[in-house]
């Protein structure tokens, strides 16, 4: 099996969200030797915040001199980023060969894994493989059904930033989809969480104490932003100053819950000094979260997809962008709530320009343009991510020349456009 054989298996097998448990993981698991049980992890679940949390906790273990394996979904551009050791994507020769390897046990099986299970399963095969001393192994949807959870009780439980999402799935309340999330917390782990709302931080609480698990909550009121730009950011937590390379505030609130997590980890002996959480959150890389790829116009890619991203952007240009003229570039889910995301952001833009993601649960571009004309801001549709990526820019070198010397391009939407806007971007650039 090469690459692209293996990749056309991995595609071809549907995806779990329709058919939640654990039984295919842990039979399929179980055929090729339990590679998880010999590892071990930090597990976060949360709805926003995991990726950028998970990056942030990768990169000071790698600076901690820990061979440190990552794994997130989904991807930007190759299946490959979401399974790194020390950094490095899963080389293409190890893909094909692992996914043959879980591929004999999987066609074996009589309930077929999905294609989240059997990219679990090469990950964990991948990690061990690799010698990983520990994963920070992010949860793909939800949490107690999640294929990520047929692991032993982690070092620590992580829970980040909690919000209404897939509630066909996970519950119609924070409340409900706080329980999912928790189940990621077993006895034996320690747990931390992003301060959240008191209903689900209540539901926290409560699976923490009814599983004997310490807890700790990010505490907000000890972060002091000293400074911050579009190309990062000083903040104090608690008694201590770090240097942040991800913008944006929430971005603070989401480094909080890495040091609460550090702590646990140390608490458990893990030998985690403090230059290294220096040099791993002033390194810490994660593309697509109000990521800065041009300076002149400002060019900012934010792969948020959901109304809590919302939020979050438009908090981040009130504070580093405030006064610009702003041209976003966007396109949406049909199932997201665009009108609440277009409400958010609209009384920020000077117009838009709307682009067809590449998803059978796409939000077409003239329909989201008409809708947004409809609210009473000027929009229009792209026929392809290079004619919105040349029109944006188009349109904020007018406003330079009719005398708007502060203006950015945004780039917002789903993260099935983020990759391939970033890719678009970067050819153009170079």
């Amino acid at each position: 099996m090469n690459v692209t054989e293996a990749m056309q298996y991995i595609e071809n097998q549907g995806w779990s969200s329709t058919r939640l448990g654990l039984d295919r993981t842990r039979e399929l698991l179980s055929g090729l030797g339990s590679p998880h049980k010999k590892l071990k992890f930090v597990h976060l679940g949360g709805s926003n915040g995991k990726g950028s949390t998970a990056a942030m906790l990768d990169s000071i273990l790698r600076s901690a001199d820990y061979c440190t394996g990552l794994y997130t979904s989904p991807h930007l551009l190759r299946f490959n980023e979401r399974m790194r050791v020390n950094g490095e994507e899963i080389p293409d020769e190890r893909l094909a060969a692992i996914t043959e390897q879980v591929a004999g046990v999987a066609d074996k099986m009589s309930d077929h894994p999905s294609q989240f299970e059997i990219s679990t399963a090469i990950a964990f095969l991948y990690f061990l493989e690799k010698k990983c001393d520990i994963v920070v192994l992010e949860v793909g949807m939800g949490g107690a059904l999640d294929s990520t959870n047929v692991i032993d009780a982690p070092e620590v439980a992580v829970i980040t930033n909690i919000g209404l999402e897939h509630t066909e799935y996970l519950g119609d309340t924070v409340e409900k989809i706080a329980e999912t999330k928790a189940g990621i917390i077993k006895t034996g782990c320690c747990a931390v969480c992003y301060d959240v709302v008191p209903p689900a931080l209540t539901v926290l609480k409560n699976a923490c104490a009814a599983r004997n698990v310490p807890l700790a909550v990010a505490d907000f009121s000890a972060l002091t932003e000293i400074s911050a730009s579009v190309k990062g950011q000083i903040f104090r937590y608690h008694e201590n100053e770090y240097c942040l390379s991800l913008s944006g505030r929430y971005q603070l609130r989401n480094a909080a819950v890495v040091l609460e997590t550090i702590n646990a980890l140390r608490s458990r002996g893990w030998n985690i000094p403090c230059n290294a959480v220096k040099n791993g959150l002033s390194s810490a890389k994660w593309p697509a979260r109000f990521e800065l790829l041009h300076e002149d116009p400002i060019v900012i890619l934010d792969g948020g997809h959901n109304v809590q991203c919302a939020e979050a952007l438009a908090e981040s240009i009130d504070e580093l962008l405030p006064g610009y003229h702003l041209t976003f570039l966007i396109g949406m889910l049909a199932d997201k709530d665009y009108p609440r995301v277009l409400e958010l952001l609209g009384p920020r833009a000077a117009r838009f320009f709307c682009l067809t993601p590449d998803s059978p649960r796409a939000l077409n571009a003239a329909v989201l343009s008409d809708f947004i004309r409809g609210k009473g801001y000027e929009a229009s549709a792209c026929k392809s991510i290079a004619d919105g990526i040349s029109s944006a820019l188009a349109a904020a070198d007018r406003d330079k020349k009719n005398g708007c010397p502060d203006t950015a391009v945004i780039m917002f939407g789903s993260l099935y456009l983020a990759g391939l806007l970033r890719q678009e971007f970067i050819n153009v650039s170079c």
